[in-house]
């Protein structure tokens, strides 16, 4: 005969699941995941049927803070001289870079990508160079005259659940790259 106090485990919803997922999709942007790990908790979260299930799975990870609010826009402007963004940061939703007779390096092995990025980069007798991390998911569109623009020569699939980085290049004399590379904790293991 079973206790009152004994009850069984506690199951778990759709919108349980979720806050899950995008609890470990800010730990993935914060670099405490990496992607495969992300990709193999949110598989998990989503075969999820308790409470006990999903607390598992986000254990070893801090308390959620209050959400830092992205900014939607933000701009990177390089005139005649360079810019760069590497290491932690965190891109707005919408990231525009302008480049005249100079260039920008935007790294995002580090940036927080939780949600992904939308980056629409103008240049004018000049370059951008853009490293996006392995398993994350690149769109590219745009178009270039008398220059070049290309993106990841990989054909590798992006991982589950990966954010997305779009990519918009408009072109003049110039080009813009965008190269996947190996995270650089990757490199320090």
């Amino acid at each position: 005969m079973a206790r009152v106090n004994e009850r069984p485990e506690l199951r778990v919803s759709d919108a349980d699941r979720e806050a899950t997922v995008a609890r470990l999709r800010v730990a993935g942007g914060e670099g405490r995941l990496t992607l495969e790990e992300l990709a193999e908790r949110v598989e998990r979260a989503d075969a999820a049927r308790t409470r006990g299930d999903l607390d598992a799975l986000t254990d070893d990870l801090p308390a959620v803070a209050a959400p830092v609010e992205r900014k939607d826009r933000g701009w990177i402007v390089a005139i005649m001289g360079g810019a760069e963004r590497k290491g932690r940061w965190r891109p707005a939703r919408n990231t525009n870079v302008v480049t005249v007779m100079g260039g920008a390096e935007l790294d995002l092995r580090e940036a927080e990508l939780a949600d992904g990025v939308t980056i629409t980069a103008v240049t004018v007798m000049g370059g951008v160079g853009i490293a996006v991390p392995d398993g994350v998911s690149v769109e590219l569109g745009g178009f270039a005259v008398l220059g070049a623009n290309g993106g990841p020569r990989d054909h590798v699939p992006p991982l589950p659940n990966a954010p997305i980085v779009r990519v918009r290049a408009f072109s003049l004399m110039g080009g813009l790259d965008v190269e996947r590379k190996r995270s650089r904790r990757a490199y320090h293991a």
